[in-house]
């Protein structure tokens, strides 16, 4: 199967657009980190929000999880819809109102006073977060020529990697200095500045021929994406798949999202053209993003309790152990499509999803007393794994797509991520929460009637309890520690399976190595100055 050739007779970019090419990335890039960046920001700070005013603002753990998951929910919701929105008004104005929105929810999140104030300014964090993502990548394809595409996408890449995991760094080092608001307040400096290059740099673009909009599919869309990431949500809270506050919600979100591709396939100008998923690359890319952050983010869910509650890291030092892996993406992510010319997508998504599934399934055989530089190793491995999925499959969801859609492909790339991690956080984090459940059931005998429901809910919960019944509770300990490791090793060798999975997929649908295609055009100024209305300066 070969990879889809480069369309010649596409605009070129405009001189003057394409001159400051990599000044636009710089400015994508700086709105994309403080979006992805908070997505793992406020989970450093919980402690904090909980504990009483002044220092906090009292929320119980329902709050702190609504105040992680309203965010979640907006923005997922809205993935899709947002990405239309940007090919038809133009991808500029959907950038520049999502991270206006962005800022000035932030500096009200930073301000709250209650927690149902919190959850609702980050709802509208995830609002303006929906309109930026999908529209940063858009924005590259309409700036960058295809056959510099894949490097930009690299680059793109490796900045999602390195917000992943400097987001618990920088709210470790706020909450060292300051109060917990500044983990929100920190964000609109960075808003501001990117507001003024993206007005200066930022070119517009949007698809010339837009048709009617299609509003059913629109809302279906929407209904759909909320339904089944609210009940993955709520799987991820009760830590089950099976209670009917799950079920019902994720089989109703499911059904109205079968509903809307059976829509989308009859209507005459459907919001999204069914038609790319016939295409074997195009389905095993989407499939590889979901699967990838499906298992990576269930393992970071409960890598960051092994590290606090098992090795006794603090939030920061967490953090910074898990700096290798977003090291190894900024590393290797923009040089994935060096490797891709030589050896093909097929061969290195492959190679990749299987040092992913090395890395997961390493924590199968961690304990307590691992070395330090062993779990750097794996970080490691697991970073560059990623590099080499992520760049490849996203230039084929992208370049399957026409340039005039580049905010519907962003928008499929960036829903099907979202999907597939909060997948992983809810299914793994089941198995790991009934596997140690299981592991130490048998030793809260000792523990008061009123407590031993929630003493068994998680090793926080353990030990929580433990510390309550002061020396009566020391013999929960240990106990906790080893149920802790079983059930991590369960989990991870679940990862492990999904990552696995991925590599089938990506082997046997992705394209192989292809001869190389002829040189286009040369991109002469006076080329470019010819150059089609799809792009202005």
């Amino acid at each position: 199967m070969s990879q889809p050739s480069p369309d010649l007779t596409l605009p070129r970019i405009p001189e003057a657009v394409h001159r400051r090419r990599w000044a636009i990335l710089g400015v994508l890039m700086l709105s994309l980190l403080i979006v992805v960046l908070d997505n793992s920001i406020l989970n450093v700070a919980v402690k904090t929000i909980a504990s009483p005013a002044p220092t906090g603002i009292g929320a119980t753990q329902s709050e702190l999880e609504w105040a992680i998951n309203s965010y979640t929910l907006v923005f997922a919701g809205l993935l899709f819809t947002s990405g239309l929105l940007g090919d038809r008004l133009g991808r500029k104005k959907v950038l520049l109102f999502g991270i206006t929105v962005f800022g000035i929810a932030s500096a009200l999140a930073a301000l709250s006073g209650s927690p149902a104030e919190l959850i609702g300014y980050r709802a509208l964090m995830g609002l303006g977060a929906a309109f930026v993502m999908p529209a940063t990548l858009a924005v590259l394809m309409n700036v960058f020529e295809r056959d510099e595409q894949p490097k930009a996408i690299g680059i793109w890449a490796g900045s999602v990697g390195l917000a992943i995991a400097i987001g618990p760094i920088t709210g470790g080092i706020l909450l060292e200095h300051f109060w917990w608001g500044s983990i929100f307040l920190v964000n609109v400096p960075v808003v501001l500045l990117a507001l003024g290059l993206m007005a200066w740099l930022v070119p517009d673009s949007k698809d010339p021929k837009p048709g009617r909009i299609d509003l059913p599919g629109v809302l279906l869309s929407v209904l759909g994406l909320v339904l089944l990431v609210y009940g993955i949500i709520r799987g991820g809270e009760l830590a089950s798949v099976t209670d009917v506050t799950v079920l019902v919600p994720a089989l109703a979100g499911l059904a109205v999202l079968t509903g809307f591709v059976l829509y989308e396939k009859r209507t005459d100008h459907p919001a999204l053209d069914i038609s790319y998923f016939r295409k074997p690359a195009f389905s095993a890319a989407v499939a590889a993003i979901a699967l990838v952050f499906f298992a990576l983010l269930g393992v970071t869910f409960f890598s960051a309790f092994y590290l606090q509650s098992v090795r006794g890291y603090s939030a920061l030092q967490s953090g910074l152990l898990i700096l290798p892996l977003a090291i190894a993406q900024v590393l290797f992510s923009p040089r994935a499509r060096l490797v891709v010319d030589r050896f093909g997508a097929k061969a290195v998504c492959t190679v990749g999803m299987l040092a992913v599934a090395v890395g997961l399934g390493a924590f199968a055989f961690f304990d307590a007393d691992t070395p330090v530089w062993v779990l750097e190793v794996v970080f490691f491995v697991q970073g560059a794994g990623m590099a080499h999925i992520m760049p490849p499959v996203t230039v084929a969801v992208m370049q399957a797509l026409p340039r005039e859609k580049a905010g519907s492909g962003s928008a499929i790339n960036n829903t099907f991520r979202q999907v597939g991690g909060a997948l992983g956080v809810a299914v793994l984090g089941s198995v790991l929460s009934s596997t140690y459940r299981g592991g130490i059931e048998d030793h809260l005998g000792a523990v008061p009637p009123g407590l031993r429901d929630a003493a068994g809910e998680s090793i926080e919960a353990t030990l929580a309890v433990a510390e309550k019944l002061g020396p009566a509770g020391r013999g929960l300990v240990a106990p906790a520690y080893d149920a802790f490791l079983d059930a991590m090793h369960v989990a991870a060798f679940g990862s492990a399976a999904v990552a696995l999975l991925g590599a089938v997929v990506v082997a046997v649908f992705l394209p192989g190595r292809t001869p190389a295609l002829p040189a286009q055009r040369s991109s002469v100024p006076g080329d470019r100055a010819q150059a089609g209305e799809s792009v202005k300066s």
